[in-house]
């Protein structure tokens, strides 16, 4: 079954479906044309558009706070990683040899970085509608199931506005590692201070994680 007929759409130009699977390795070693990079930057806001939209319309009742944790849960990495298992989208990318040789099909970074390219090009080929069309159900499906996740960055911007003139920020101060195990490390600036350093295998991950250490530090969250 192609990658088409599994997600239930047809691109009229191929050419971006084909942009949209490929990894950055496979461009590294000269297997491909341009990676998915800047479809996975658009996809991101169209997904955060998509899912505010949905949220905003079925959650007539929760305050600003409680749909910003909803929608940060509905789109993490782990739950697009999983959007992206329920389609197969690991088998259709176009990876290189050592990424493809070191498990990147299944890689939750790999993968959920795939998934809103593929959105995004969707987005570019067939409007708005059909991008709703296709990520609509895993956004529901993942609403369902947000009760255990912690949305730290949230839970810190919401006390940090507490205090007019208060400026928080994140900072990538080191990315590292090759392809297939990229290693980022992010400080959480309030005004001009650091109040928090996190890392994780993904800017998203060290910035939550960076933000549980400025949690921990004002008293708010205990280890």
């Amino acid at each position: 079954m192609s990658i088409e007929e599994n997600i239930g759409y047809s691109f009229r130009n191929k050419a971006l479906l084909r942009h949209a699977l490929t990894h950055a390795s496979a461009c590294n070693e000269k297997t491909a044309g341009q990676n998915n990079e800047r479809l996975e930057f658009l996809g991101d806001s169209v997904l955060g558009f998509i899912t505010a939209e949905y949220l905003w319309s079925v959650h007539e009742d929760l305050p600003e706070g409680q749909l910003t944790r909803r929608r940060a849960a509905a789109v993490c990495e782990k739950a697009l990683a999983g959007y992206a298992r329920e389609i197969d989208l690991g088998r259709y990318l176009y990876l290189g040899k050592g990424e493809d040789m070191t498990g990147g099909r299944n890689r939750a970074s790999i993968l959920s970085d795939a998934f809103e390219a593929l959105l995004a090009a969707i987005y570019l080929d067939g409007g708005i509608e059909e991008a709703k069309k296709f990520c609509l159900p895993y956004i529901i499906n993942g609403d369902k199931q947000t009760e255990d996740f912690v949305d730290y960055k949230t839970e810190l911007q919401e006390i940090v506005q507490k205090n007019p003139g208060e400026a928080l920020s994140y900072v990538l101060v080191e990315e590292s590692g090759p392809a297939h195990n990229r290693h980022f490390t992010v400080e959480v600036h309030l005004n001009s201070n650091c109040i928090g350093i996190g890392e994780g295998s993904s800017k998203k991950k060290a910035e939550q994680e960076a933000a549980r250490k400025a949690l921990l530090l004002m008293g708010i969250r205990e280890k």
